[in-house]
């Protein structure tokens, strides 16, 4: 799967190393902190180890996960995922570019064209580990909202990815009124809009990245739209509440029916549309590992200083939280105790050009993320693993 591998020997070496990392890859229009952050300073940890010959009691590792984002090849958390045991080889290696639209590559024919795609299995057995701390940017704008240091984060929301297909009928704008069209596109439109107002009810979130029409011709009225739809929330039978209702929404809007007043003011059709649904990606709400969190809590406050836990705040300095993004460490989190570090970026923005993470944000994560690693090899020290 590509995935990259870099282990410092400890003192006992027959045993699996504790690791540090995330991944490299990004949006098409993403910044330089998602993901990279977290492997450039977990190969930074590796040389402060290295430059003051720190001895620890078991192998030490940095990982780079392939295709994390899953933006050109759209399966999200894909090489972590196959390392879990989730996601069937296969399935990951056949999946298809969209990026551009008439790419032909799959994502095995791509690792096999750069020289990646490596000839260790790519599986918890082959590549086990004792624990994995990921450090990233919020990608929100929490911790800089509330001038906090470190986010301790406790686990990730549910989500799940869905491809709808709508059809209709091509027609001729001109001569075809708005009574006898099948408009595949306002119909499509009047589905995302329905989408949103059914999340916000359940205070959950529901988005469209993706969107693609046929025929793509100024003067006819489309018959075809596929569209991406992105559901998320704390738990997953929050998320499973509002697939519900927009499958029951979504069908009654291709019936020509009104849901939600979306239909006020527009003319009613005496043709339908037709709707598919496809699941693309089911990602269950995660909760990370005690012992890992605890390690990076002490870490926070090695650097920050003390601070007492008082609902979600620690201290001044930090911030119990749940990722509203996943991560690799949701699929490492069933094999191994598992925790992340997240450091504010700038006005929350990330999978844009402006994502940023200030020198001494990028520090302060690094000292946290090297002193949570250093913490979890003591204890399991202490334990005898």
């Amino acid at each position: 799967m590509g995935n990259q591998f870099a282990i410092r020997p400890g003192l006992t070496n027959d045993a699996p190393p504790t690791y540090a990392g995330s991944h490299l890859d990004t949006q098409p229009t993403g910044g330089r902190y998602d993901g990279i952050l977290g492997v450039t300073a977990a190969v930074e940890m590796l040389k402060v180890l290295n430059d003051n010959w720190v001895e620890t009691n078991y192998p030490i590792g940095v990982v780079n996960w392939t295709n994390e984002e899953g933006a050109r090849f759209p399966m999200s958390m894909v090489s972590s995922g196959v390392w879990a045991g989730s996601i069937p080889l296969e399935k990951a290696h056949g999946t298809k570019s969209v990026i551009p639209a008439n790419d032909t590559a799959t994502m095995k024919s791509e690792l096999e064209r750069i020289g990646y795609l490596g000839s260790v299995p790519a599986s918890h057995e082959a590549t086990p580990m004792a624990a994995h701390f990921e450090l990233h940017i919020e990608q929100g704008p929490i911790l800089e909202a509330e001038q906090r240091r470190i986010g301790v984060v406790e686990g990730v929301q549910s989500y799940k990815w869905f491809t709808c297909i709508i059809k209709g009928r091509d027609s001729h704008t001109g001569a075809t009124s708005f009574q006898h069209r099948a408009d595949a596109l306002l119909t499509a439109s009047k589905m995302i809009l329905a989408s949103h107002k059914i999340a916000a009810k359940h205070n959950a979130l529901a988005s469209t990245g993706i969107l693609g029409l046929k025929p793509g011709s100024t003067n006819t009225v489309p018959g075809f739209v596929q569209f991406s739809l992105d559901i998320r929330a704390p738990q997953d039978e929050t998320v499973h509440a509002v697939e519900g209702e927009c499958k029951s929404a979504f069908s009654a809007l291709a019936a020509g029916e009104d849901v939600l007043n979306i239909n006020a003011g527009c003319v009613p059709s005496s043709r339908q549309c037709s709707i598919e649904w496809n699941t693309d990606f089911v990602s269950p709400a995660t909760h990370f590992h005690r012992d890992c969190i605890d390690c990076v809590t002490e870490a926070g406050r090695d650097l920050c200083g003390s601070g007492e836990v008082q609902g979600k705040d620690i201290g001044a300095w930090g911030k119990l939280m749940t990722s509203g993004a996943g991560h690799d460490s949701v699929y490492t989190s069933k094999w191994c105790p598992t925790s992340m570090i997240f450091v504010p970026c700038r006005e929350g923005v990330s999978h844009n050009p402006r994502e940023f993470s200030s020198p001494e944000a990028c520090a302060d994560g690094a000292n946290v993320l090297l002193g949570a690693v250093l913490r979890f090899d003591k204890l399991r020290g202490e334990r005898g693993q």
